[in-house]
């Protein structure tokens, strides 16, 4: 069924048609729709949007899941068609794209932005930890909700927490609540009875110098056991064991934890694949730097989904929609995209209750502070966490879905 957000609109030919109902297709329309781009139309099955960045905040216990939850109606943009249906093929030659009701729409340009996959099953036995009283992630908002039940009812134990190897949205959202956590521990008194363990693929606990020398100073002050180069293989859900890889030394060891707290493997949308849209990784393959397919100049992406090399991230995806609609727009009256997006992204680290580690970074993972004359954002200030924890959210209900910011 597809409905406009205004009145109801059949229609199966859009100019603008945007896969994706997320940060990115709902920020994208808006501002597309403030340029006075006509005929845009969304694909998006879900009900309700959810405001991801603050799940680390749930998990941890900053933040209940209500505030990050609304409906999807009520984001969309007025004037753009809303079909409430999911993308299962795209014909990029034919300019068409299949709906899963198995109806068909016809473009003239098309943006993929469907997100990332989450694949709950791609370590042996994860979905059985998911799915035990002990095992939760801040990758999915009702897997949060339970990760904060487990992380603040513990009062001794193993815990681990984990993130796999590879494509990965928001790769520092993994170690948030174990920060938040062993904060909330050590006012309770019970943080030196509990051993926290961090588990990351990459041979530092970031890969920016400059962020890892803050974040190693708080696993020390923490007491957190740090394995870099490791990776979760396997788990035992019934036995509670976690199998580590140290990729870098070919060890293996296991940890009968308390709570294992997990981020997914995750990868391209498969469907993907088969439009021919794909680059090798499977992901949309664009010109880095104007967003647009390299071989298709009527198709675009952006978001986690776009085979870009920076970090998967709402900071970088809010530079990317400022590019990707000003080209677009270019492009529609009859020029070339001139815009060109640099790479930018960034992760806040919120390392304690109430302070936070800005990482601010391009896709060579060298630092790239936005901010004139406010140095230190990487290092752990209070004033970073009243932005990243009240400001943010904000920022993304009334500007960044509005098309503003």
């Amino acid at each position: 069924m597809s409905q406009g957000s205004e009145a109801g609109g059949g229609n199966s030919h859009h100019p603008v048609l945007i896969i994706g109902g997320g940060n990115a297709g709902i920020s994208l329309a808006a501002r597309l729709k403030r340029y006075r781009v006509k005929g845009i139309a969304v694909v998006d099955p879900t009900e309700q949007h959810l405001y991801q960045p603050f799940f680390s905040h749930i998990a941890g216990g900053t933040a209940k899941a209500e505030v990050a939850v609304r409906p999807q109606e009520s984001v969309m943009p007025k004037g753009v068609t809303w079909h409430r249906d999911s993308a299962t093929a795209i014909d990029p030659a034919a300019k068409t794209v299949t709906l899963g009701s198995g109806q068909t729409l016809t473009y003239e340009h098309l943006v993929v932005c469907p997100g990332i996959q989450k694949n709950w099953n791609g370590i042996p036995g994860l979905q059985d930890a998911y799915d035990s009283p002990y095992g939760a992630t801040n990758y999915s908002l009702d897997l949060a909700v339970k990760a904060w039940r487990l992380l603040s009812s513990l009062r001794s134990g193993t815990v681990v927490f984990t993130m796999p190897d590879g494509p990965i949205t928001c790769g520092g959202a993994a170690q948030k609540p174990m920060y938040l956590a062993c904060d909330y521990w050590r006012s309770q008194g019970v943080l030196d009875n509990i051993r926290v363990i961090l588990a990351v693929p990459t041979r530092t606990v970031y890969g920016v110098d400059v962020v890892d020398e803050e974040l190693n100073r708080k696993i020390t002050e923490y007491g957190i056991e740090l394995r870099c180069t490791t990776e979760l293989t396997s788990v035992d859900a019934e036995d509670r064991l976690a199998t580590l890889r140290d990729t870098a030394r070919s060890t293996e060891e296991q940890v009968r934890y308390d709570v294992l707290h997990a981020a997914p493997p995750q990868s391209a949308p498969e469907w993907i694949r088969a439009t021919g849209l794909a680059d090798d990784d499977g992901f949309v393959a664009v010109d880095k730097h104007t967003l647009r397919h390299i071989t298709h100049p009527t198709v675009w992406s952006l978001g986690d989904a776009a085979g870009t090399p920076n970090s998967k991230s709402g900071a970088a995806l809010r530079q990317q929609t400022k590019v990707l609609a000003k080209n677009l727009e270019s492009v529609l009256k009859g020029n070339q995209p001139g815009q060109k997006y640099n790479g930018y992204g960034a992760c806040p680290f919120t390392v304690s209750r109430s302070t936070v580690v800005l990482a601010e970074f391009d896709d060579t993972l060298t630092p790239k502070p936005t901010v004139p004359g406010w140095k230190g954002l990487a290092k752990e200030k209070r004033l970073t966490w009243l932005v990243e924890r009240y400001g943010f959210i904000r920022l993304y209900w009334y500007a960044i879905l509005k098309g503003r910011a």
